[in-house]
């Protein structure tokens, strides 16, 4: 799906979310990346194969106390 130089990572890769982004909707809480991943603002994402990652934003260190 990537045409650039050097190419995105892929959306299994660890740095998918690197990726350029194609569109991007900051109204409505997403980016579509060039590998497919689709990034919300939560953190959550939806990758190309339908799979869902959870939203993993740290926890401030004053609420881990």
């Amino acid at each position: 799906m990537c045409r650039h130089e050097p190419a995105c990572p892929t959306a299994h890769a660890a740095d998918h979310d690197t990726a350029a982004a194609l569109a991007r909707h900051d109204a409505q809480g997403w980016v579509l990346l060039c590998n497919g991943v689709v990034l919300f603002d939560d953190t959550g994402e939806l990758l190309p194969d339908g799979r869902v990652v959870a939203p993993h934003r740290p926890v401030p260190a004053s609420a881990a106390a």
